[in-house]
């Protein structure tokens, strides 16, 4: 890769469509010195139990924010209950769920 030049033909540049109304107010952005941001979820799009021979795990569809719904991710309840509770106000807790249906 050493003699490999780190330059490329004009042939490979594409015009840039980009619309001037669509601008980012960075101030907005909330970015710190280093350009990174705080990525915050906005709500559970989807959950679903995952069953294996000894352990029974939820996991949740996740919607962040500054992304679209085709990149929310899946993440573990668990995880998401510690880190962010408010998500989960209005939902019963997995172990609420499975004592109920016990009858405990």
């Amino acid at each position: 890769m050493r003699d490999i030049h780190d330059v490329f033909h004009i042939s490979q540049l594409r015009k840039c469509l980009k619309v001037p109304d669509q601008q980012v107010n960075l101030a907005a952005e909330e970015l710190q010195p280093d350009l990174v941001y705080q990525e915050r979820p906005i709500k559970i799009l989807d959950t679903v139990t995952r069953k294996t021979r000894t352990t029974t795990t939820r996991i949740c569809r996740v919607l962040w924010s500054r992304h679209g719904e085709e990149e929310a991710t899946w993440e573990r309840e668990d995880a998401l209950r510690k880190e962010h509770p408010h998500l989960f106000e209005n939902q019963p807790n997995l172990e609420d769920e499975i004592s109920s249906k016990r009858g405990l």
